[in-house]
Formats: C-alpha cells, structure tokens, sequence
C-alpha cells in the first residue's frame, strides 16, 4: 500500500510541474516509444555476449515534452534565448520486462557440478513501472528543426526516474521452492533471492536524435541507459559476492513517434 500511495504522489507531482509549465503557454508534444531493452543484473556471468544477448527484454512507453521554444497561447515564438531554443523537458510513463536466466562459464554443458545444475535450473522476471522526467538538450536549434531546417534534430538527455518493481523468481531443482536455499547456488548468502515488491529512484541518460516527419510530427530514436540506484533487488537476485559489483541496470534501444499538439 505504500509503495502505491508513493507511486501516486510521485505521478502527481509530475503532473503537476506539467501543469505549472502548461499555464506558462508553452507548447507540447506527446509520443509513443518502444523498442528492447537489454537488462545487466546479477543472473549470469558479468561481461559476457550470452548474457548480453540472452537477457533481453522490452518496453513501452508514453513520453510527453514541454516545448519552450513557442507558445501555444499566441500561436508565436518565445523569447529568443539559448535555453529556449535548445532543451525541452521530458515526463515518462514507461513499463519494462526482461527474463532472466544464467549464461557463461558457470552454466556450460561442460560443467557437471550440483552447483552448475542449480544455476542452470533458476530463472527470473524483471518487471518495472517508471515515471520520471529528463531535461533534453538539442544542439542544433529546435526553431530551426521546426522550420525544416535540418531534418535530423540530435539531441542528449538526463533525468531522474521512480520505479515499482516487482520481480519473479522460480526454480527447478530440487523442491522448487524459493524459499529453500539449499535450491540455489550454495556460496549466495541466505536472503540472495527476493522477489518482493519494491520501489527505487533510478539515475537516466540517453543519446538520440529526431527525425522531422511532418511540420507536427517527427520520428525518434533513442539509446537509454537506467542505473537503479536505492535497490539491488530490481531482479530479484542480489547475490552478494565479489563479482556483484554494482547494482541493476539497463539499456534500452526505443523508436518513437512524436506528435505536437500546439
């Protein structure tokens, strides 16, 4: 229930900086992002292609911009300044799931130990609800991209973002309870596996670029990365060796369709 109600007040407060930005007669722009998302946790082996490759999920998301350089209220530029003409203010709501399993040198077919069995026979799920905000910074002119211009706006961005998670995990072996630690690899320290509810505050930056469709539209790209920063348990997993030197992360490669409402 606290996790909702904070989840909520956090949502409120973004709308409501929105709102505040709206009565300012700035312009808007909402949009619709997807795309795989290639989460690094604490399942399989650190710096490794497999794991890389294997633990790839995907998100949605809706994205909605305050636009500074032009004012929806008289239909006219804003005052030219710098800060106008090249950042604009970005609110998300975004959902992501990725599967987790183990890869590497610890599950290989090669490797008959009971440890290698149990490692092999735990999997997990990633779940995660965001909401957040981005300041973005475009360094050609947005005037100047509205007109056409250029065609291709790039841009980079960062921002904070509130998360609610809520992980899966399961195993095949022995009993298959989760509960049981004699069914999960015997050097994790009791307590490594979780998959309890929670919320943390995230860390986002990402590089990206506009492309202008119509004089009220444009197509985006944009390559995210998201470090969790309040929790390890994002996966469900934290392990706790030597090896699990950070906390969960991720990288997100979305497409978008970005439309101007004034």
């Amino acid at each position: 229930m606290l996790k909702i109600k904070l989840f909520t007040y956090i949502a409120l407060l973004v709308l409501a900086s929105q709102s505040v930005f709206a009565q300012l007669g700035f312009s808007h722009e909402v949009g619709l992002i997807s795309g795989p998302v290639a989460f690094q946790s604490d399942f399989g082996q650190r710096k490794n292609i497999n794991t890389n490759k294997g633990n790839t999920g995907f998100g949605i998301g809706l994205v909605h911009y305050i636009n500074f350089s032009y004012r929806s209220d008289c239909n006219c530029y804003t005052t030219d300044t710098y800060f106008n003409d090249h950042f604009k203010l970005r609110s998300e709501l975004s959902y992501n799931k990725t599967k987790l399993d183990h890869f590497g040198e610890w599950v290989k077919d090669s490797r008959t130990s009971t440890d290698a069995d149990k490692l092999r026979a735990h999997s997990g799920e990633a779940n995660n609800f965001d909401i957040g905000m981005q300041l973005e910074y475009f360094p050609l002119s947005i005037r100047a991209f509205q007109a056409f211009g250029h065609k291709v706006a790039p841009f980079l961005s960062f921002g904070a973002h509130f998360t609610s998670f809520n992980p899966k995990a399961s195993t095949s072996y022995g009993d298959r309870r989760i509960t049981n630690t004699d069914n999960f690899y015997s050097l994790w320290q009791p307590g490594s596996i979780d998959p309890t509810s929670g919320t943390t505050w995230s860390v986002v930056s990402s590089i990206g670029a506009r492309y202008k469709l119509t004089i009220v539209s444009d197509f985006m790209i944009d390559l995210r990365w998201q470090y969790y920063i309040s929790s390890d348990y994002v996966d469900g997993l934290n392990h706790q060796l030597p090896s699990n030197i950070a906390n969960d992360w991720l990288v997100w490669f979305n497409f978008g369709y970005i439309y101007y409402l004034n």
